[in-house]
């Protein structure tokens, strides 16, 4: 099952600019509003899986994953 989540973006002059609501430091700036949204969708699952890596390099050793439903 996809995750959703929320993009705000807005017009800045000749740029369109982007935040995705749910994952902080997400943003993008494109052109067009199609090409922004398009890297919005990409952006999210990299920011995710740094976060991923990021906290199992804080962990060191001995750590266990648990699943959580929001």
């Amino acid at each position: 099952m996809p995750n959703t989540y929320t993009a705000v973006t807005k017009k800045n002059g000749e740029w369109w600019i982007g935040w995705v609501e749910e994952v902080a430091g997400v943003n993008c700036q494109e052109r067009t509003k199609e090409e922004l949204l398009e890297s919005l969708r990409a952006v999210p699952k990299e920011a995710l899986a740094f976060n991923r890596e990021d906290a199992i390099e804080a962990a060191t050793s001995d750590y266990s994953e648990e699943l959580l439903t929001v």
